[in-house]
């Protein structure tokens, strides 16, 4: 090696010498990149979000678990009264829908208002312009019902 090419050597940091010589040692191996990578624009935000799960995916996932604990609970409570109630139908019914309609579902209920507030601001949902209302996503509506006495009749029959 020439005392120039020494010299330039010296001038390089550890990692840029290393790439130098992965660059000698494998000529011409790999593909070139894509156009869509070449354009796509690199930043600190992108770099960001893309390490990151969205809001409206973890309240998504916050909601299906609480709301299948609360499922879980209904069935155990469904059970015992059920059993409780073994021979009489109609005392079964009146205590579960009177049950029902004193199930507390508030915490729940307020993930479910703020999805149906911001998940379409958050997924940047477009407008129909012939409902006036956000587009549907997966050919369904995004919005989610609370919950309350007619869901848990609705799981759980009287």
């Amino acid at each position: 090696m020439a005392d120039e090419d020494r010299k330039d050597e010296d001038r390089l940091s550890a990692v840029e010498r290393m790439l130098a010589r992965d660059l000698e040692e494998v000529d011409g191996v790999g593909k070139p990149l894509s156009r869509r990578a070449r354009q796509t624009r690199r930043s600190v935000e992108a770099y960001l979000q893309a390490g990151v799960r969205p809001r409206w995916m973890e309240r998504l996932g916050e909601i299906d678990a609480l709301i299948g604990r609360e499922t879980r609970r209904l069935e155990r409570a469904y059970t015992a009264l059920r059993e409780e109630h073994r021979g009489d139908h109609g005392a079964f019914a009146a205590r579960w829908r009177a049950l029902a309609r004193g199930w507390r579902f508030d915490d729940v209920n307020e993930l479910i208002r703020q999805h149906n507030e911001w998940f379409p601001i958050e997924r940047q949902l477009p407008i129909d312009p012939r409902t006036r209302d956000y587009v549907l996503v997966g050919g369904r509506p995004y919005r989610r019902a609370e919950l309350g006495p007619d869901w848990v009749l609705e799981k759980f029959p009287a």
